[in-house]
């Protein structure tokens, strides 16, 4: 069993209590043929959603108990531990419904009594068997709780399979924040769903996500496997700006020039080596990190301070053995090279989701680097969703 979560599907299941009189011949003087009557049927009729023997129940299917003429006394549905499920009356107690998830691929039995309008007891039994998916696919959600990140940051739903029915998970999907900010999920790959906000988060920005996607149908019997949820803040408005021919990365605290360093960028010559343009983000940070480029001679060097802007293979690191041509030659393989000391300086006030933008290389950033979100304009994002 995977998960738990639940449901019933439509139809009605009257109940059936019969009583019935004992018969006495009698005559009249005026020749009539009067007899006892049959006692009335109970009033009260019970139905279920979804019905009594039903197998291939959705997980998000309605799951609900209803009485006509009378009110529900008690409802019980349990799980083949015997574990009850909850559930709640309607005020008027002519209805009641799950609230808690059902299980994939288990039977569920119930016992619903109600009195009618006649006073007589109604009860009905029976029970339903959710379905097995093909497959339970699993999803991640990101940022996790709690982190606080820079201004570009996208957040991003990464499942474990291919989606099929995009829009099916698309609808599942939720962004709400303080203060409210317009923006829009897109889809990078069938694996990937990702929302940004049209411009930068402001500052301070409080964010509640949700990708409630246990039981939703992903397609060829793959469903989600869990809902996922995370809360997460937006921290200083920090953008990074390089001018490739400039020769200098210059950093930006709320709009206002905050520091500059001198920089050597991918070489100007040579599209395959630029440091492409583009709007990226700070994806990863690491004290150190190892380089390798065969095909350009060079393996197993170590560098300080690196900066990940793209999986492209772009950072901003540490090259004190470039330190003749930093501040006046673009010689690199793409990376932005600083001298140590200042790379150490932007490595400590810099932020996963911190904007990176570069401008007057020869060649753009491709599409296809994994983290591309603001690599397309607005209104080709929006026509990246499924909805």
């Amino acid at each position: 069993m995977i998960g738990r979560r639940a449901v019933l599907r439509t139809a009605a299941v009257a109940g059936s209590g019969v009583a019935v009189g004992s018969a006495a011949a009698c005559t009249g003087d005026e020749g009539d043929s009067g007899g006892a009557q049959p006692a009335p049927k109970p009033v009260a009729a019970i139905s279920t959603t979804p019905a009594d023997g039903a197998t291939d129940v959705g997980v998000k299917d309605e799951i609900v108990v209803r009485v006509e003429q009378g009110t529900l006394r008690d409802v019980t549905l349990t799980n083949p531990d015997g574990e009850q499920v909850e559930g709640a009356f309607a005020e008027d107690k002519r209805s009641w419904r799950v609230e808690e998830p059902l299980g994939f691929g288990t039977k569920y039995s119930y016992t619903a009594r109600a009195i009618g309008t006649d006073e007589k007891e109604v009860e009905v039994t029976g029970s339903f068997t959710t379905l097995t998916p093909a497959s339970a696919v699993r999803a991640t959600i990101n940022p996790i709780d709690d982190a606080t990140v820079g201004v570009a940051m996208p957040i991003s739903v990464r499942f474990d399979e291919p989606v099929t029915d995009k829009a099916a998970a698309e609808r599942a999907l939720s962004v709400t924040s303080t203060p409210e900010v317009e923006g829009s999920w897109a889809w990078l790959h069938d694996r990937q769903a990702d929302w940004r906000p049209r411009e930068y988060w402001p500052e301070g920005t409080k964010v509640k996500a949700a990708a409630m996607l246990y039981g939703v149908h992903y397609g060829g019997g793959a469903y989600g496997r869990a809902d996922l949820t995370t809360e997460f803040s937006i921290g200083r408005n920090q953008v990074v700006k390089i001018h490739t021919p400039d020769h200098e990365m210059r950093v930006y605290r709320d709009g206002e020039l905050y520091a500059t360093y001198p920089s050597s960028n991918g070489k100007d010559k040579n599209p395959d080596l630029n440091t492409p343009n583009g709007t990226m983000i700070v994806m990863a940070k690491h004290k150190k990190a190892r380089f390798d480029n065969a095909r350009y001679g060079y393996t197993n060097v170590w560098k300080k301070w690196a900066v990940r802007f793209s999986n492209h293979g772009e950072f901003i690191h540490e090259n004190d053995d470039n330190r003749a041509n930093i501040g006046k030659k673009n010689t690199s393989h793409g990376c932005v090279n600083l001298v140590n000391d200042d790379a150490k300086e932007y490595y400590q006030t810099a932020m996963i989701g911190d904007p990176v933008e570069v401008t007057g290389a020869k060649k753009d950033m491709p599409t296809t680097s994994d983290v591309n979100d603001w690599l397309f304009d607005w209104e080709t994002w929006k026509s990246m969703s499924a909805l």
